[in-house]
């Protein structure tokens, strides 16, 4: 195999950009197009709208169409399916998928609900050679990874705090009018945690870790016409002691982006996900604490010791968006024909989604929970708000 031929399942934005990925035709609105990946094609195309079956065949129209995914799936016109779906049809697909021996990379979120995800982690577990991996382009990210290592190597110690407040997501109310299922508990799962955030909120746990405890207040609503959450607030705690914050909003035409990761020896901070400055202390925190006089704290406070508490490492990212999403496809390409591992695989979505789900309960509940809490709990609370909304069936 030279090229692995991708199939998508609903051609609404997102799919529709992909297939302007991999044919070269273009990308999202006002976005450069990236070149098709080399290992990557377009194989099949799928969705269920008959507006959408004519715009693929108008401009697609050597590319197989289909109306139902699993005819896509047995066709052999395809060697992996990407799920460009709505968040409640991920796990579906991708479980049908592995058991049929078929290649899948999951749209981000990897679900909605947490217990949804486990059990499409774990028809994954129990088919090993198929290829499971999901969407999660911002891993692409040059600064992330540098960041990643710098963390993971320990070089500036353990983690004490860290704080990200991603506020770039401004969305007006003809956003969430574009269709039924957009910002509803029982179409979409909810609002800013399922849609916009779930990029930051697997860096902020690939790169800090995986908290123990949850502490949430999330605004449904907020400044928009719409029954989900749209304004969150997190405080998180961890194993070894450290506490974090996440603050996401989507009615913010400002906006905001910017993470700071507290060390005993150090700091990183980084601006609009573009821009990082690394501070490495030349003595740790700790060592500070036990041996400056009040004369050093005096000098450090007016600003006259700055250049001799720490060096400064700056760097940035120049990689545009759709090229990450590119980047994704071909390393999952490469994975299916070399073998080469996955940035992403499947099996890192319940990440996310646990702490999504964290977080809605706690809101939810007005308590502080531990992370996972408990996946049919949270389910049921869930369905209690898909029961009240009344534009869809509970889920079992």
């Amino acid at each position: 195999m030279e090229k692995v031929r991708f199939g998508l399942i609903g051609i609404g934005a997102q799919g529709g950009a992909y297939a302007g990925f991999l044919t070269g035709q273009g990308g999202f609105p006002g976005m450069p197009a990236p070149q098709c990946p080399p290992h990557c094609a377009l194989g099949a195309l799928c969705d269920i709208d008959p507006e959408k079956e004519k715009m693929c065949r108008e401009k697609y129209p050597d590319v197989p169409f289909f109306k139902d995914w699993k005819e896509m799936v047995a066709s052999g016109t395809v060697d992996a399916v990407i799920t460009t779906v709505p968040h409640y049809l991920h796990h579906e697909i991708a479980i049908y998928c592995l058991e049929h021996g078929m290649n899948v990379l999951v749209e981000k979120p990897a679900g909605v609900r947490a217990k949804d995800v486990m059990a499409m982690n774990k028809c994954a577990e129990e088919h090993p050679d198929v290829a499971f991996g999901i969407m999660f382009n911002q891993r692409t990210n040059k600064l992330y990874q540098k960041i990643k290592e710098i963390v993971a190597s320990g070089e500036l110690g353990e983690i004490r705090r860290s704080n990200w407040i991603i506020n770039t997501w401004w969305r007006p109310d003809s956003y969430y009018q574009q269709s039924e299922w957009r910002a509803t508990w029982g179409g979409e799962g909810g609002g800013v945690l399922v849609n916009q955030a779930p990029h930051q909120l697997d860096l902020w746990q690939w790169i800090c870790g995986i908290p123990t405890k949850v502490t949430s207040k999330n605004i449904n609503g907020s400044h928009r016409k719409i029954d989900v959450e749209n304004d969150v607030t997190i405080v998180t705690e961890y194993a070894n002691g450290a506490t974090g914050s996440f603050i996401t909003c989507t009615h913010d035409a400002i906006g905001t982006d910017r993470l700071e990761i507290d060390l005993d020896g150090g700091k990183i901070v980084v601006e609009d996900s573009k821009k990082a400055k690394i501070y490495r202390m030349k003595k740790t925190e700790p060592e500070m604490n036990e041996t400056m006089s009040m004369m050093d704290v005096a000098k450090l406070t007016m600003g006259n010791a700055a250049g001799g508490l720490y060096d400064l490492e700056e760097f940035e990212n120049q990689d545009g968006w759709g090229y990450q999403h590119t980047t994704v496809m071909e390393n999952f390409a490469c994975h299916i024909i070399e073998g080469t591992p996955l940035l992403a695989p499947g099996s890192d979505g319940i990440n996310g989604v646990n702490l999504a789900n964290a977080s809605q309960l706690s809101a939810w509940t007005n308590r502080t929970v531990s992370n996972p809490v408990d996946p049919e709990e949270y389910a049921a609370e869930l369905n209690k708000r898909i029961k009240a909304e009344g534009k869809f069936p509970v889920r079992e």
